[in-house]
């Protein structure tokens, strides 16, 4: 390291001896901070796009926590998907009505949570809507099609989250009727999303985002502000929002007729199957829901919508730490008592059919 020396002063002027030291003193003094930069990665997981960004100092750190996340989100979808052939899913299903099957132990929290959310809403959140998968085609085989009510009716008896019985000391689950199903779809992206969060936390990063098709989690802060995040206009051009939120470390999931989707003589058919009647919900265009925790968002998103806007705000109401904002067939927009003053409004949501 350069050190400066001070010459004799009787035989050099003052003046040459103050330069040449502010001059090596300069060269002894320690680089500038390096300010934390944005690093984002994405690719598809679980059906839908997977997208990171965290502030950091060390991309290289952020990239491998990235893969880490990655690779999780990978392990959870070869335990919920309902077309690996060797998932827990899978499994339980096939089984059902014969024998228990043993299980990972995030499929037991998993469904232990969806139990919860099924007695919440009374039952309008269910994971064997399963039944009713192959007749309203709305995933990667969607075929534009309505279903002949009596195939519906059909199927309606095989409809029942109290069929699913779990034993976590044993860690088994078990159907007790046969041709009875599950699917995780409402729920495993949220579980992935709260279990990626806990990734980046425990690789010290402190200011983050996670989005995974209609659930986000952020942490911290967006650089030097807070991050905001808009909500979805059910009816109007893709990517425009009629609500902002600022939010950190929180989560943020949405729900809407807008996201997979068909029109057929004028009447819009979509994903979130109503249990009760094995059709579209019709009383509800989108419901976001504010919490700590994303699978809890996950959980409650799709069964506010299907409770429909009076029930469902009633709901919200009564959870500690979930907040929500509906927008009703009508195109009512209903805002939870502690998002009031929070919620930015940007506009009216597009009226439409």
């Amino acid at each position: 390291m350069p050190v400066c020396s001070v010459e004799d002063s009787s035989t050099t002027p003052m003046p040459r001896v103050l330069l040449i030291c502010a001059l090596a003193c300069a060269s002894c003094s320690s680089p500038a901070p390096v300010a934390p930069q944005a690093v984002e990665r994405s690719r598809v997981a679980m059906g839908s796009l997977l997208r990171l960004s965290a502030w950091t100092t060390d991309e290289a750190a952020a990239v491998a926590a990235f893969d880490q996340v990655f690779r999780e989100f990978d392990r959870l979808e070869a335990l919920f998907s309902v077309w690996k052939p060797e998932s827990d899913v899978v499994r339980i299903n096939s089984a059902a009505g014969r024998q228990p099957v043993a299980v990972s132990a995030d499929t037991i929290a998993v469904l232990e949570a969806a139990a919860q959310a099924s007695d919440w809403t009374g039952g309008k959140f269910d994971i064997t809507f399963s039944a009713l998968a192959d007749i309203w085609k709305f995933d990667h085989d969607q075929d534009n099609t309505v279903p002949d009510r009596r195939a519906i009716e059909a199927r309606l008896p095989f409809v029942d989250y109290r069929l699913v019985q779990l034993d976590r000391a044993a860690r088994t689950a078990y159907i007790s009727k046969p041709g009875a199903r599950v699917h995780l779809g409402g729920i495993g992206k949220g579980y992935a999303v709260d279990r990626a969060a806990a990734i980046l936390r425990e690789r010290g990063f402190r200011d983050f985002l996670i989005q995974s098709g209609g659930d986000l989690y952020v942490a911290g802060r967006n650089g030097n502000l807070p991050w905001k995040l808009g909500i979805n206009d059910p009816r109007g051009p893709a990517g425009q929002t009629f609500a902002t939120l600022e939010l950190g470390d929180g989560t943020f999931s949405t729900s809407g007729d807008y996201e997979r989707f068909f029109i057929k003589d004028g009447t819009r058919y979509h994903h979130l199957i109503d249990p009760d009647r094995g059709e579209p919900a019709t009383g509800t265009r989108s419901v976001t829901i504010v919490a700590d925790r994303a699978m809890l968002a996950d959980v409650l998103s799709t069964g506010v919508f299907l409770l429909g806007p009076t029930a469902g705000i009633a709901l919200i109401e009564q959870l500690p730490q979930v907040e929500g904002v509906i927008v009703s067939a009508t195109n009512q927009v209903l805002i939870s008592s502690g998002l009031k003053g929070r919620l930015a409004m940007l506009a009216l949501p597009t009226n439409a059919p």
